[in-house]
């Protein structure tokens, strides 16, 4: 098999159906456009937004059912390599739609279906099997998956030597932790609740991502602030990227588009300073386009040339 220097897993993907109306009135017929349909969740984000810039990742995924066999199409149109888990239970659908009289838009999510203990298994060795240079692990996890799942993948990635890149939230992102991983990307809300704390001011995010970084929790942490943008923190180093001011049509993989681009940039072996950039670039220009479309590159790489000097 070919070798990547990225793989990505998701172990809970969906195909994300969007569409738009006129008018959300209870108890009444909504008359949709015709729908988008687009391969979904974050492993397989990140390795969308990894092709966009050029870049090639091997993503692996879950995938059963109808519904699965529209994801494996959906990804092969995307032009990504991939390594499928076959599953009894049939993959998730996540719908989006957007008020056109309001500009609102209305997400609606799935749980997974459960994964049996075989599947479960057979992610672990082929993650295991791969040993590339950078594992991205993002997602939310199956209904009935252990919280400790991550953490598994954690201990895979040390003894491979691979960088662990690590996008979720909650208990399974605790438990990564007790390993230690790379990178991690919380917001500020799941910052503070790493570190045992209600919340966190601005000023106190550096101080909150170095305890991680002391504890040997982590190498580095990215901080997403929302529409203010993002910081970069290491031991040695910290880095505020400010977000820049777009017209936002959705918000949909813009995460997953900003730790894309993190991964992209480190694969190519740029400077930290260019690494949080890139993120920030996609991540806004993710925001810049309907449905779940991600970003395009020119939009992306414009916002980097702007950010450059931020």
């Amino acid at each position: 098999m070919k070798s990547f220097d990225i793989v990505t897993l998701t172990v809970n993907p969906s195909v994300d159906k969007s569409t738009h109306f006129s008018g959300l009135i209870a108890e009444q017929k909504i008359r949709c456009k015709d729908p988008l349909f687009d391969a979904g969740g974050g492993g397989i984000n990140v390795s969308k937004a990894i092709e966009r810039l050029g870049g090639s990742s091997l993503a692996v995924f879950t995938s059963g059912g109808p519904v699965g066999e529209m994801l494996k199409e959906l990804v092969t149109k995307e032009k990504i390599d991939y390594e499928v888990i076959e599953t009894e239970t049939g993959t998730r659908e996540n719908f989006i739609a957007v008020d056109d009289n309001t500009n609102s838009q209305y997400r609606f999510g799935f749980d997974g279906d459960v994964l049996t203990d075989s599947e479960v298994e057979k992610l672990l060795e082929t993650i295991s099997n791969l040993k590339p240079k950078f594992l991205v692990a993002s997602g939310s996890l199956n209904e009935g998956l252990s919280s400790d799942f991550y953490q598994k993948v954690a201990e895979i990635a040390k003894t491979s030597n691979s960088k662990l890149i690590v996008d979720t939230s909650g208990q399974a992102l605790k438990k990564v932790l007790e390993t230690g991983a790379y990178l991690i990307k919380p917001n500020v809300g799941e910052l503070a609740k790493l570190v045992g704390v209600e919340r966190l001011e601005i000023d106190e995010v550096n101080e909150a991502a170095k305890k991680i970084i002391a504890d040997g929790r982590a190498e580095i942490v990215v901080v997403s602030l929302g529409p203010q943008g993002a910081v970069l923190v290491t031991k040695n180093e910290y880095e505020f990227v400010p977000a820049p001011n777009v017209a936002k049509k959705s918000t949909v993989g813009a995460g997953d588009s900003m730790v894309g681009g993190m991964v992209w940039a480190l694969s190519q072996n740029r400077s930290l300073k260019e690494v949080i950039r890139w993120g920030v670039a996609c991540g806004s220009a993710a925001t810049m386009n309907e449905g779940t479309q991600l970003f395009k590159f020119e939009d992306a790489n414009r916002l980097f040339e702007w950010l450059k000097n931020k």
